[in-house]
């Protein structure tokens, strides 16, 4: 058991051994670094091609249905069908596109979104960069993403696409300040933005426990981030045919695509890592724990798209502003304040005023629909006078 725990240590140094057997110490380091990096590459393009399979299995289910069933058993081989179609589909390029920018949209999008995984801990021993500021390295490289949007959408020379873009970069903006405030208050519990320390951290308990408003604040914010249902406004299609994408075909869709899923994983491997307790986990080995605590918010994703229904963009941005931002700020103050009282009870003193702070939350927003239905429903005339 011990060296499944260690899988991964056991043979990094198994490979780095026998090259150290043919290469000066330099190579070694750089032969060890191409390796990581390509099966970093080959992990996330097979974890991509078959969460779309789970998707729309979990999708299909919700919806009484059968979903892949025709590619080889249970449908299994359908992702790579649609691998093999988006690559030999045709690239069409719109006549007033801005083709510089056109061509380099897909290639923003991809790129940033691969750069978390150079500091995600998957277990001990399982991370090629363990830096000191992890937990704000995430959130920028990823950010760069928000300006692929907007040059797909410019690029494009449509007005659906460009629309999709502006929506886009609107959203993610608006989103990712609540979602760096719920962060924030991970990073004061545990006293360090390295994300191995904070797993470390959570040797006793997650810090779910300790900050379930916090966890609530970070996953709505992360579903918006990655613009996935109830929060796909940029991608509309019943508004913008299909938003910043729409003049995409083939290889450029492909990216996109890729981007996307890519994105709902690591944002969901962030929640795992912050608030579930990474690879903290009985019997089984640390990378397995991280895995399914991973994939169990990825069908939480799923779950959503196939129950709710698409908010509109004044709601999406009432939500960011107006809740989201207030309570992520009242969050941080609650855990600091619990945090400097030095009360020895676990997690008992953070979950109590997570607790309580969500139901002054609830009370305060049931009273104000409240005011809202009565005003709604008094005549005309009263109203004018009022």
């Amino acid at each position: 058991m011990p060296s499944l725990n260690n899988l991964f240590g056991f043979l990094q140094d198994w490979i780095s051994g026998k090259l150290s057997g043919f290469l000066p110490p330099w190579g070694v380091t750089l032969a060890m670094m191409v390796i990581t990096i390509v099966a970093l590459l080959l992990f996330l393009v097979v974890t991509v091609m078959y969460l779309t399979y789970l998707e729309r299995k979990v999708l299909a289910r919700i919806a009484d249905r059968l979903g892949p069933n025709r590619a080889g058993p249970l449908g299994i081989a359908q992702p790579v069908a649609d691998v093999l179609k988006l690559i030999v589909k045709e690239v069409i390029v719109p006549a007033r596109a801005d083709v510089p920018v056109y061509f380099l949209a897909p290639v923003v999008m991809v790129a940033p979104a691969l750069l978390p995984y150079a500091v995600l801990p998957f277990g001990p021993r399982m991370v090629p960069a363990d830096i000191s500021v992890a937990v704000l390295f995430v959130p920028a490289v990823t950010s760069i993403t928000t300006l692929a949007l907007l040059m797909a959408g410019w690029g494009s020379g449509n007005k659906f696409s460009l629309l999709g873009g502006l929506r886009a970069v609107a959203q993610k903006v608006s989103y990712s300040i609540p979602l760096l405030l719920a962060f924030l208050a991970v990073v004061l519990v545990s006293g360090s933005l390295s994300l191995v320390r904070i797993v470390e951290a959570q040797a006793s308990y997650p810090f779910l426990l300790a900050q379930p408003l916090g966890f609530i604040i970070a996953l709505i914010c992360c579903v918006a981030e990655v613009n996935r249902s109830p929060f796909d406004i940029p991608e509309a299609e019943s508004e913008l045919v299909a938003g910043y994408h729409t003049e995409y075909s083939g290889v450029g869709f492909a990216m996109f695509f890729l981007a996307e899923y890519i994105g709902m994983f690591t944002v969901s491997a962030m929640l795992a890592i912050l608030y579930l307790g990474g690879w903290h986990g009985p019997l089984l080995p640390p990378y397995i724990w991280f895995l399914i605590k991973v994939y169990l918010i990825l069908c939480v994703m799923f779950w959503l798209r196939g129950t709710f229904p698409r908010v509109r963009v004044d709601q999406l941005m009432n939500l960011s502003w107006k809740v989201l931002l207030p309570l992520s700020m009242v969050n941080v103050a609650v855990v600091a304040l619990v945090d400097k009282l030095g009360l020895r009870l676990g997690f008992l003193p953070g979950l109590v005023a997570g607790l309580v702070v969500m139901a002054v939350a609830a009370a305060v927003l049931r009273t104000r629909r409240r005011a809202r239905a009565a005003a709604a429903a008094r005549p005309a005339w009263q109203v004018r006078e009022a």
